[in-house]
């Protein structure tokens, strides 16, 4: 891949920490800390179901007729769940969802924090790059990130950012200067630091908002898919990391899943999210989709049970990874 790099590697940011850190006039280079404080995960909150099947209302747009499922009917705002015949037909909501959320932050405060993760979510973004999106959205006002990454090189076969640079990333017109991938020449410990010192910069120069209640960083929405296990992010079933409530980005060095070097957002940074999307394909994720929604049992809580946002949270399901509603 090294005839590629400089096309590779155009679009991303990463900080390098320095000694002290300078303090310019102008930013986007200086930073303060701010302070970490613990977030409780709350009880998930009752849960409504809808089965959904696409259908076209113009030759131009397409959107989703909906209608109410048998397997649940407890409204609420905070959780939503919807269940979609393919996820062809995921991947076009997933994309009206995520570009309406756009224009709604674009409005309020002129720009919009994304945070995805690797895995099978990149390919359910694919709607984002075709009409009308790829012309109707102001990239030019989206901040990437990203939830977990492998400490890996930027070309390797298992880093996120590679994913996304060649599904996403090399088809939109994102401003280079907004997407912030990790510093793939530390540890994973010096890059999970690096990692939050540059969330704390944007913190400060008012690019990603801060939750009221808790002061930890408040992103606009994250695109974060799940493991047959229930993981999320880079957090697995049983490990002691579900229990960090201090760090805002921290490091794992004996992943269960491979590679064993990885860097992730804690719970109380993807907790404190205004929108969280799940989106879960395929019969494998069944049985954790059916504890986290249905009656199912597992020996454990799973980590995407844990999931709970100040915002909204919106399950987006194809019909295989909901079968045993």
């Amino acid at each position: 891949m090294a005839s590629s790099s400089q096309t590779l590697f155009a679009p991303l940011r990463t900080l390098k920490r320095t000694s002290p850190i300078p303090l310019p006039a102008r930013s986007p280079s200086s930073w303060i800390p701010v302070t970490n404080r613990s977030i409780l995960s709350s009880p998930p909150p009752n849960h409504s179901i809808q089965a959904i099947g696409a259908t076209h209302c113009s030759k131009r747009f397409s959107c989703l007729k909906t209608k109410a499922s048998t397997s649940a009917n407890m409204a609420t705002e905070k959780k939503k769940v919807q269940v979609f015949d393919s996820e062809e037909a995921l991947s076009v909501s997933l994309a009206k969802y995520t570009a309406d959320l756009s224009e709604k932050f674009v409005k309020q405060k002129g720009s919009f924090t994304v945070v995805v993760s690797g895995g099978s979510l990149i390919k359910s973004l694919r709607k984002l790059v075709e009409a009308p999106y790829i012309d109707s959205i102001d990239w030019a006002k989206w901040h990437m990130f990203w939830v977990d990454e492998r400490v890996v090189p930027k070309d390797h076969p298992d880093s996120n950012y590679l994913l996304a640079f060649d599904g996403f990333l090399s088809k939109v017109p994102i401003p280079p200067g907004n997407v912030y991938a990790i510093n793939d020449a530390l540890s994973a410990e010096g890059a999970a630091e690096d990692y939050e010192t540059c969330i704390k910069h944007l913190v400060h120069n008012g690019i990603i908002a801060t939750s009221e209640t808790t002061g930890i960083p408040k992103f606009d929405v994250m695109l974060l898919g799940m493991g047959p296990d229930g993981h999320v992010a880079s957090l697995f079933p049983g490990h002691p990391l579900l229990e960090e409530k201090n760090k805002w980005v921290t490091f794992i060095k004996e992943s269960p899943k491979p590679p064993p070097e990885r860097i992730t957002f804690t719970f109380p940074v993807i907790n404190a999210s205004a929108n969280i999307a799940l989106v879960v394909a395929g019969a494998g994720k069944a049985h954790p989709v059916h504890v986290s929604l249905g009656n199912g049992q597992h020996s454990e809580v799973l980590p995407v049970q844990m999931v709970s946002p100040e915002g909204d949270l919106t399950w987006f399901l194809d019909k295989d990874a909901a079968s045993k509603l």
